[in-house]
């Protein structure tokens, strides 16, 4: 249903039209942000797509065309190409426009847009914590923001007006705005969603290897645990390798303290340890329970997950 409230933005870009530009788009047309959405993507079979899903009133390969005359441009593609983007785009932005993005890396991409900022151009970045294991322009929806997280990371000096409109922006299609340091917000995504994927990415390459051995029985076999894994393995590969390598500090660090810990579970487990292990799960169902009760997360069984449709609201 159409928001009748008064319009947020004029003319909303969008550079990428994945899962997650896809929806905003979706997120912005259903409930009545901006006046006139133009999207660009460098696929033109994307660019197609888009034209038949109706979610865009305008669509170009050329990123310089969406970005005319908008008052909020938002960068939906891998963190690897947002300096070109904005290097192509800059001649276009007008005065007192955002540019903002929704990248899992905020310290490279502050690093790699603000040097090329025309001046009265205000660069807030963002980074919406919600997605699926989908990717391309059919698998955005407009829900996929709702309760969840948007963080703000705003460079020192950027312009309050500018952050206030960008909180409005991302609470009005669905989300929970909370603002935080960009290099604050690399350490806690660092353990709370890149080394996780890290680890999948390891667990399902290490399966595939014993898969070759075993034949079928590591897929034929799977339970909850090693199908979540392979969920989140199946994310979008170049995205992945682009954020591991804008925030590999943040990463490294984290991997050093999880596999300090990881030798500790080990002594655990070959000393006969119940105790300690029995106290380590206590502590880590609670985390678990806590993710549940702020609404991140359903207890249904599978996680509420029992098909591609169902994926999609995670």
């Amino acid at each position: 249903m159409s928001d009748s409230s008064p319009k947020l933005i004029g003319r909303l870009a969008i550079i990428g039209a994945g899962l997650i530009g896809s929806s905003i788009a979706w997120a912005a047309r259903q409930r009545g942000v901006a006046e006139d959405i133009a999207v660009a993507d460098a696929s033109l079979s994307v660019c197609d797509r888009v034209l038949e899903l109706g979610f865009a009133d305008t669509v170009s390969t050329d990123p310089r065309q969406a970005a005319a005359e908008a008052d909020l441009v938002i960068f939906c593609a891998p963190v690897g190409a947002n300096a070109s983007i904005i290097q192509a785009i800059a001649p276009q932005l007008k005065a007192g426009s955002i540019v903002s993005d929704v990248g899992s890396v905020k310290s490279a991409v502050v690093s790699a847009v603000l040097p090329h900022l025309p001046p009265g151009v205000h660069f807030i970045p963002a980074h919406p914590v919600a997605g699926t294991e989908f990717s391309g322009p059919d698998a955005g929806f407009a829900e996929l923001f709702d309760n969840r997280w948007c963080i703000l990371t705003p460079p020192e000096g950027a312009d309050p007006a500018a952050v206030s409109l960008m909180q409005d922006f991302w609470s009005r299609i669905g989300s929970r705005v909370e603002i935080m340091s960009p290099g604050h917000h690399d350490l806690v995504l660092a353990i709370t969603s890149h080394v996780p994927h890290l680890i999948a990415y390891n667990i399902v390459g290490t399966a595939a290897d014993l898969e070759a051995v075993t034949q079928t029985e590591v897929i034929k076999f799977s339970a909850g645990g090693f199908r979540d894994f392979t969920r989140i393995a199946a994310s979008d590969p170049t995205m992945w390798r682009d954020i591991f390598l804008n925030n590999k500090e943040a990463v490294l660090e984290m991997l050093g303290r999880f596999n300090e810990d990881l030798a500790a579970l080990q002594r655990m487990i070959r000393w006969g340890d119940g105790d300690g292990l029995f106290e380590l799960f206590t502590r880590t169902r609670a985390i678990r329970r806590g993710i549940i009760e702020q609404g991140q997360e359903t207890p249904a069984a599978d996680f509420g997950r029992r098909g591609p449709s169902s994926s999609k609201t995670q």
